[in-house]
């Protein structure tokens, strides 16, 4: 096998990404990808840098390089949006590699460049994403805590009826209270598009936001627009029955993915594992009205997931009268059938159950990785940790889970402190 010959900087850049709690497990193919965004020297370097945010001067003692050499290698990688450069409150400049779903992956596919052969990379990613599976089961189905969640079409949410929609199930309020938003191109259909399998949704639609946003603006890798023109581009991907997939935490949403059901890689996951639920699903069902359906098929067509079927009506006056029906287990709840319904036959109602989102990034990574059996490198990874308040905001999130979710976070800590933390908290 070639990853067991490849050379070092990208074996040790392949196993720091799998430290993430969604993993990228090694093939050929990942580092075929790998050696096309990295040089050997940057993979190595890049490879030793902490999971979480850091100067440039914590990433000059790591790599024991002078603060110049390693400031102008860093804003080289994030020129490429390979890093995340941001500001923290005191001004300083902090940088983050992002996992590479939603990440490094797709940032190298947001806009046209010459810099990379964006075909041969487009056939790399369909082959490692779509042929094999190690990394989408890693990225969508393992655990109970997924990466992203649907967000409902608000216009076809029923008004007065006691349904209680709040405000971060809605893709227009992650447009106006976001501190920045970009557009690019969406990775899923310009890839698509390299093998000859796009479709014709538009393109020049993907969302990201905040702090991903303005280092994504800043490169070049997404173009800025207000909040005028995001809810225009959102009333235009529901005109075209695209998903709304975004980040699963309710503060400070970094991306809103529109989605096709053809080409999406979240939406051929829900297909493909819809029994492990690999995408948060919105709190709310498609109910079809029996005496108003006729059977035209319109929102079997649209849906991404293909959770809408049409079956026999039971009618004895009519014996061939089919209608639609929602098999409640893949149904995602995004709307989108409800608006494609001209005769008012499917109507939108609240689960019976709420579906639970992190409130933010730190709590979502810490429940992913512990159901992955990852916390150890969230917290033992000593390029990440700057001091003791780091392993008290991860022990805090721990100490809120759920009994069964504390179990699992002990066995994999095997640390007498910590289990003598989660004992006390009992």
């Amino acid at each position: 096998m070639a990853h067991q010959t490849v050379r070092k900087g990208y074996e040790q850049l392949a196993d720091r990404l799998n430290r993430y709690p969604q993993g990228a497990p090694p093939s050929d193919v990942l580092y075929a990808i790998l050696e096309m965004l990295f040089s050997e020297r940057e993979a190595g370097l890049v490879a030793r840098l902490p999971i979480r945010p850091f100067t440039a001067r914590r990433a000059a003692r790591s790599w024991k390089m002078p603060l110049a050499e390693t400031t102008r290698i860093l804003e080289e990688l994030a020129g490429r949006a390979i890093l995340v450069d941001m500001q923290n409150s005191k001004g300083e400049t902090l940088y983050v590699l992002p996992p590479p779903m939603a990440g490094f992956f797709e940032f190298s596919m947001m806009r046209l460049r010459d810099d990379v052969d964006q075909k041969v990379l487009g056939e790399l990613f369909y082959e490692y994403m779509n042929v094999e599976e190690d990394f989408i089961k890693a990225l969508f189905a393992d655990g109970e805590t997924q990466l992203g969640r649907v967000f409902v079409q608000e216009a076809v949410l029923p008004l007065n009826n006691g349904i209680q929609v709040l405000d971060y199930e809605r893709a227009s309020e992650v447009i106006r209270s976001a501190s920045s938003m970009g557009v690019g191109v969406c990775y899923c259909r310009h890839k698509m598009e390299h093998v000859g399998k796009a479709c014709e949704a538009p393109q020049n639609i993907c969302m990201t936001f905040n702090t991903t946003a303005s280092s994504l603006i800043r490169h070049g890798f997404a173009r800025e627009v207000d909040v005028a023109e995001g809810l225009d581009l959102l009333a235009e991907a529901q005109d075209n029955n695209l998903i709304q997939f975004g980040e699963n935490i309710q503060r400070s949403v970094n991306f809103i993915c529109n989605c096709c059901g053809c080409c999406c890689e979240a939406m051929i996951a829900a297909r493909k594992f819809g029994v492990m639920n690999p995408v948060h699903t919105s709190n709310y069902l498609p109910v079809v009205n029996i005496e108003k359906c006729n059977g035209c098929s319109k929102c079997v067509n649209v849906c991404p997931v293909e959770a809408m079927s049409l079956t026999s009506a039971n009618d004895p006056h009519r014996p061939r009268r089919r209608q639609a029906k929602v098999d409640e287990a893949l149904c995602l709840g995004c709307g989108v059938c409800v608006g494609s319904c001209d005769r008012d036959g499917i109507k939108l109602t609240a689960r019976a159950e709420r579906v639970i989102t992190p409130v933010d990034s730190a709590q979502r990574a810490v429940l992913m990785a512990i159901e992955r059996g990852k916390l150890q490198n969230l917290i033992f990874d000593n390029n990440a940790l700057d001091s003791h308040r780091v392993m008290a905001a991860i022990l805090g999130v721990i100490l809120k889970a759920p009994p069964a979710k504390k179990a699992l976070a002990s066995k994999q800590l095997q640390s007498r402190y910590v289990n003598h933390v989660l004992a006390r908290s009992n």
